[in-house]
């Protein structure tokens, strides 16, 4: 076991709770892949973490408890992780949802989700991934209701992104309840499933008509942009709305968003799928003439296409004042991103810069759902944030 001296800054940072360890923390130690014991510079003992890349740091510290990450260590974690969703095994109205959340729930660079009957296991490193064994021998023991599991690898080095681990295999396609809403979805076909389960609570919005009486979604036009595969354009067509349309890029995306509305019996005569840049779909709205009462904005955090580069830190505003060319009166926008290097502060600077004066009223905000477990001692680990406004002037 490598044990490591760490500044006392860094001391100072697991003491705050924060976990995640940077490239900066450790800039002499090449090696990799590895758990460490760390101790201060007065050689007292802080707790075991591990060194890993992935896309957030280079490591986590794991706890303060001088354990092995051995089989009896994750099933004492996923028990409890189990027990904090008991909410979510009684509601019949959802059959998908997370239940490990990385650092939220112990231990950084795994997830665990609940698909129906089937368990999806997402590695952030290869660290993790050496660890595969006896974590999915964990779940197996906590988790016995499970008919099979599946994997998403979601780090650079191994030849595949998904597979099928063990247990009963899942139909190619299958049909999973959120909010009382049926969305298709698809476990072993690369690491997209068909629906982001991180935005539970806002679609639980739209399907309850952004509520006060169903009566703002009732009868209104919905504009779905950077809409994957339309979820908030069906649970908004199960909340009232009487017309929606979605926009993406990706030209599977049509086919996938049809087949949520079939799956709810709706008729598609008054939702459209558009295969479009985004940007390019609101300068072709504003020239046909084209407004909506509801905008949806959930872009990645960063795009590239041939004509332009979006990020969330810098552009956001663009898309907030596109939207105002082309919402009717009184209308709704739905800002969201998922961008954890975007504070929630930054994030509304981005949209009252988009705003340029006019005024809204914050109808609701969002982060995480309870599901989604996270760090309450380090921002970035909430790192959903959706205001929905409604424009008044």
């Amino acid at each position: 076991m490598k044990k490591l001296l760490v500044s006392r800054s860094i001391e100072k940072k697991i003491q705050k709770g924060q976990v995640v360890l940077e490239k900066e923390d450790f800039p002499e130690l090449s090696e990799t892949d590895i758990e460490v014991e760390l101790y201060s510079q007065g050689k007292q003992f802080l707790g075991k973490a591990y060194l890993s890349p992935q896309n957030k740091g280079i490591g986590w510290f794991v706890t303060d408890q001088n354990i092995s990450f051995d089989q009896s260590f994750f099933e004492t974690l996923f028990k409890k992780a189990k027990d904090k969703r008991a909410s979510y095994y009684q509601d019949d109205l959802t059959t998908a949802f997370r239940l490990f959340n990385q650092e939220g729930d112990g231990f950084g660079g795994l997830t665990l989700d609940l698909y129906g009957d089937y368990l999806v296991f997402s590695w952030y490193n290869s660290y993790v991934f050496q660890l595969r064994q006896q974590i999915v021998a964990a779940s197996s023991q906590v988790f016995p209701e499970v008919l099979g599991a599946y994997e998403k690898i979601r780090f650079k080095g191994l030849n595949y992104e998904s597979d099928h681990i063990y247990g009963k295999e899942a139909p190619e396609n299958f049909t999973v309840l959120e909010n009382g809403v049926l969305y298709q979805v698809f476990i072993n076909d690369g690491l997209m499933t068909g629906i982001f389960l991180d935005q539970h609570d806002v679609r639980g919005s739209l399907v309850d008509g952004l509520a006060m009486g169903k009566s703002l979604l009732m009868g209104k036009s919905l504009l779905n942009m950077f809409s994957y595969t339309a979820a908030f354009s069906i649970a908004a067509a199960m909340g009232g709305a009487s017309e929606t349309t979605s926009v993406d890029l990706a030209k599977r995306s049509k086919e996938l968003s049809v087949a949520h509305f079939e799956a709810n019996g709706i008729s598609l005569e008054n939702h459209h799928f558009i295969v479009m840049d985004v940007f390019e779909y609101f300068k072709y709205a504003k020239r046909k003439g084209l407004s909506y009462d509801v905008i949806v904005l959930d872009p990645p955090s960063f795009a590239r296409n041939k004509k332009q580069t979006f990020s969330v830190v810098k552009d956001y505003h663009k898309l907030i004042s596109q939207s105002l060319d082309i919402l009717n009166p009184g209308g709704i926008i739905i800002a969201s991103t998922n961008a954890a290097n975007v504070s929630r502060k930054k994030f509304t600077e981005q949209i009252d810069k988009g705003f340029a004066g006019r005024t809204y009223q914050v109808l609701n905000k969002y982060g995480l759902p309870a599901d989604f477990v996270f760090n309450k001692k380090d921002e970035s680990s909430n790192y959903l944030k959706v205001i929905s406004m409604k424009v008044t002037k």
